[in-house]
């Protein structure tokens, strides 16, 4: 018999005789010493021992501990006994949605704000110039201190600039006024013409000049900067074939002297426009082409100095009610005279440039390729203190405080963040849009959504534009923040709670930073801002100082600018943290719903007056919407049937949710021709607008009816939502025929 054998019936024995080993334990040590019985202890420690070893490896197998990672990314076990019980091991507190937002808050301090105010203040900074060239290399520590493992991205781009030597000139009966202030993008050359005043240079205005029987052709107009951008106030007036457009600063709109310089751009596009659609990389072979939206007409911004005098000297009739509101002084608002000749010389210079975009990631644990973009403008023409300082200070405050949350708070966000600063900014969104074209595929495909912090605070008002599908993040967010001002009120309660969205919501601009990424990348997108009931009057100009954003903003710009953050800083969280993306793809429904009622309205309007076809049907139209409402609800009762732990359904239910702004681009546009796409937000004659707008002009007379291309926009603009609601309702063969 073997030694096992021996101590299985050693132990078996003895357990047997009078219960168990303890009690026999007991009895040996009471007995007298002898050999064979210490021999036979010997046994028994040793088989004990062995025993006991192997039944807890054993049960350590059957019953292993289980290491699970809490939503706050700590560490959390269980170990199983006997079966009978389970050891309840004390967990780490979990990292709920409170929490994580109060270390937020927490972690945004006015005090830091200020200083890196204080670092990131530069009296020039240029697109390319040193000054330029040094925020971006500040930036680069910055995201290395964060630990987010910094890069760049390089772009070769080109861009006019005024004359160096000499001026632009503007000359009117004999007297000449030198510009300092100038338009990137004007056509350059010297034209004569008689001046003739256009209010601020909208379609209305002009609109309203031909109704007075106003020769337009061969005009230089006389415009006034303020409601829509410079580029839209020159494609509007080259339209009507005038020759030249000046632009000055009215004291009714501007509150700054008279002889403040106006800086800007006039390309009615995005990116540098001569590589239309391709990323400007260096040494990279391009065609020779220039952006459809390059003005054909030379344009120049003028003091309001220079405006005074030129207008002192105007005849003519009186403008239209409310054009003469101006506050030029000595100036009797007139349209002007055809003798009232003015010459307008533009000698700006094209030249080459390097630009660094700068960048830092917080990468994601779950679906690290997936990824919400947080970016600002780090350019301007002076010390854009409004314009880029404050957006790129909060840009690194985000950064900063964000990483605090994952690195010390033991957050580990499910997707990623990408922090960007843009430059050249005030050419365009030059910087951001280079990089859209440059990685146009993988963005789509990876992008769900773009934050702005370009102009993030000129007022004490909060105000956002946005896609649709971001409404209902940004009234969540709003809940939770705190007023500036008032602690104990949110930002929501401020707006008017029967209708946030009339309060806080509005369009968003061609000139908005964040437009391209929508209308021509298709990432929902969000620009946030606290402004004035007025527009901020410094952009553009060498007086967009830290004194007078101060009188803007109630000397509160350090408390408005944390506030700001927080709502930026807690819907990226928001966006990185809950299992499925904070997108409401129902919200486009309303959107277009509206649209298709008044172009439907239209329609039948002009069927009934005969002049269209009664053939001529919207039906199809109808039907897209209808498909894309069904889908969208479809999606939304997935998500309430689905189980949100599982992480491949979750990713399979965003995967759609990401298709939705994306499939709203036109895939009949050409990028270089039309770069914003989208049938709903984007510009142009594929869009639902420009079907409507097409439809008004038939209505007003003032275009042909040509129904074959009524009906072409009509067709691909259905198709396009049609495709758009396919996609959204899955697999193909998720897709039904009511579909």
């Amino acid at each position: 018999m073997d030694n096992s054998s021996q101590i299985e019936l050693v132990l078996s024995s003895e357990l047997d005789e009078e219960g168990g080993v303890t009690h026999h334990f007991h009895r040996l040590h009471s007995s007298r010493y002898n050999p064979r019985s210490l021999r036979n202890i010997c046994f028994m420690t040793t088989a004990v021992v062995f025993l006991f070893g192997f039944g807890f490896l054993v049960g350590y197998l059957a019953h292993p501990k289980t290491d699970r990672v809490t939503p706050s990314g700590t560490i959390s076990s269980d170990d199983d006994d006997d079966g009978d019980k389970r050891a309840t091991v004390q967990k780490e507190l979990v990292l709920d949605w409170s929490n994580l937002t109060a270390l937020l808050k927490a972690s945004l301090t006015t005090s830091s704000i200020e200083n890196t105010l204080s670092q990131f203040s530069n009296e020039s900074h240029e697109a390319g110039s040193p000054g330029d060239e040094e925020l971006g290399k500040k930036l680069v520590a910055k995201f290395r201190d964060y630990n987010m493992n910094p890069w760049t991205d390089e772009h070769f781009i080109k861009v006019p600039e005024r004359p160096p030597t000499g001026s632009n000139r503007v000359t009117f009966r004999g007297a000449e006024f030198k510009e300092s202030g100038y338009l990137a993008y004007s056509e350059t050359g010297a034209v004569n013409g008689s001046v003739l005043y256009g209010y601020y240079g909208r379609e209305e205005d002009f609109k309203t000049l031909k109704g007075l029987n106003i020769n337009l052709k061969g005009r230089i107009v006389l415009l006034r900067a303020g409601i829509i951008s410079f580029a839209e106030k020159v494609a509007n007036a080259a339209s009507v074939d005038v020759s030249a457009v000046l632009i000055y600063p009215d004291p009714a709109d501007y509150t700054f002297d008279e002889g403040t310089d106006l800086f800007g751009h006039v390309h009615l596009g995005c990116g540098d426009p001569y590589t239309p659609a391709f990323p400007s990389f260096n040494n990279t072979q391009f065609p020779p082409a220039k952006s459809s939206g390059l003005p054909a007409i030379p344009a120049q911004t003028i003091r309001a100095s220079t405006a005074a005098a030129i207008m002192k000297g105007m005849g003519g009739r009186d403008p239209p009610r409310g054009w003469g509101d101006g506050g030029l002084r000595g100036v009797t608002y007139k349209l002007g005279n055809e003798s009232d000749l003015v010459t307008v010389e533009v000698n700006n210079v094209l030249t080459e440039k390097k630009i660094h975009n700068v960048f830092g990631v917080i990468r994601g644990f779950e679906d690290p390729d997936h990824y919400v973009v947080i970016g600002a403008q780090r350019d301007a023409w002076g010390p854009g203190y409004a314009k880029s300082t404050v957006g790129t200070s909060l840009l690194l405050e985000l950064a900063r405080a964000i990483s605090e949350v994952v690195s010390k708070g033991g957050f580990k966000p499910r997707r990623s963040i990408v922090f960007v600063s843009w430059s050249a900014g005030e050419y365009g969104a030059v910087g951001a849009t280079e990089w859209l074209e440059s990685y146009r595929s993988s963005l789509s495909m990876r992008a769900f959504s773009y934050i702005n912090l370009d102009g993030v605070v000129t007022g004490t008002t909060f105000k956002a534009s946005a896609s649709p599908l971001m409404y209902d993040l940004i009234q969540s967010t709003l809940k939770e923040v705190s007023s500036p001002t008032d602690s104990s009120r949110s930002l929501y309660s401020q707006a008017a709670e029967s209708n946030w969205e009339a309060a806080v919501i509005e369009p968003m601009k061609f000139s908005d930073a964040a437009y391209p990424f929508l209308a021509f990348s298709g990432i929902p997108s969000v620009s946030l801002r606290f402004s004035a009931d007025k527009q901020y009057p410094y952009f553009g100009t060498v007086s967009d100082t830290r004194a007078n954003l101060d009188s803007k903003t109630s000397r509160n710009l350090p408390a408005l600018i944390k506030t700001a953050g927080e709502v930026a800083g807690q819907m990226a969280l928001r966006l990185v943290h809950d299992h499925l993306l904070r997108l409401n793809v129902e919200k486009y429904t309303t959107v277009i719903r509206s649209t298709v009622a008044l172009i439907n309205r239209d329609v039948t309007g002009l069927k009934s007056a005969g002049r269209i076809p009664n053939t001529f049907s919207t039906e199809w139209l109808m039907s897209a919407l209808g498909s894309y409402s069904r889908a969208a609800n479809q999606l939304t009762t997935s998500i309430r049937n689905s189980d949100l732990t599982n992480s491949e359904q979750c990713r399979i239910i965003n995967d759609r949710i990401m298709g939705v702004e994306r499939d709203f681009l036109s895939f009949y546009a050409c990028p270089r021709e039309s770069p914003f796409r989208h049938i709903v937000l984007g510009s142009g004659s594929h869009t639902l607008e420009g079907l409507r707008s097409h439809i008004a002009a038939i209505k007003a007379g003032s275009s042909s009816t040509d129904t074959d291309l009524l009906r072409n926009q009509l067709a691909l603009a259905s198709w396009t939502i049609h495709s758009c609601a396919n996609a959204l309702a899955g697999n193909v063969w998720d897709v039904g025929i009511e579909i």
